[in-house]
């Protein structure tokens, strides 16, 4: 089944148009016609069987048929990543997160990040490409870059987990995490957290966590923390 994305669809919608770069796509490129149906959704768990009805290259529109709903995973996962200095590397990390199954994404400025400024419009599109490719329904919240003492003051009541590289306690993740429960993770840049980053988090009652026995880049370390939240709770 092939994909389609239009965040502006409701349940209540009968019928919508396609912007003109898709509906370029639809027409020009995979030369769908009047009568074709397309699978769409809206990003928010909504899955609509669509039919052509104008097999307009500038205005394709579309009536739509029946629609269901994908059930929420019983728990969140929200990762707060640093970003890596190579955008191809986080570009990557968020494509493979989502395939996975993220709910959430937080890029955190930390004092050892290499990369300080981030666009996060192409970041967006990545998104959204890789959840009509996985076939997800729900389309990941990309938040705004952040700081790290900004994003360790807020408040938050999920499962807080820190993955760094000092040699200290630290408890296996996939051991310390709850099934049916949210999940917030910390992952830090090439430099790893500073120790001052690593102490606020522990007085904000964030677990110091391991992800294995070798040393891990910051989009690897992301992607199995993700795989081991995802794993942990479909095998529940």
């Amino acid at each position: 089944m092939q994909l389609f994305y239009n965040p502006s669809i409701s349940e209540t919608a009968t019928s919508f148009v396609f912007d003109k770069e898709e509906s370029k796509h639809i027409i020009k490129v995979l030369r769908k016609k009047e009568g074709d149906i397309l699978f769409v959704t809206n990003g928010l768990g909504f899955l609509f069987k669509t039919e052509i009805s104008i097999a307009s290259d500038n205005k394709c529109t579309v009536k739509i048929n029946s629609f269901e709903q994908q059930k929420k995973p019983k728990f969140h996962l929200h990762l707060a990543v640093a970003p890596t200095k190579m955008n191809e590397r986080y570009e990557w990390f968020l494509e493979k997160a989502t395939e996975i199954g993220i709910q959430e994404i937080t890029p955190i400025i930390c004092e050892h990040s290499e990369r300080k400024v981030i666009k996060t419009d192409r970041f967006q599109k990545i998104l959204e490409s890789a959840m009509k490719q996985s076939l997800h329904y729900y389309l990941p919240q990309l938040n705004e870059p952040i700081s790290f003492k900004d994003f360790i003051k807020k408040e938050n009541k999920d499962q807080k987990f820190i993955a760094h590289c000092e040699e200290t306690d630290k408890k296996s993740l996939k051991n310390e995490i709850k099934t049916n429960e949210d999940v917030t993770i910390l992952i830090g840049p090439e430099g790893d957290f500073s120790v001052k980053e690593i102490q606020l988090a522990l007085e904000q009652n964030y677990i110091p966590v391991s992800l294995g026995q070798t040393r891990l880049r910051t989009e690897t370390a992301a992607i199995v923390a993700c795989h081991s939240v995802v794993f942990r709770n479909e095998n529940n």
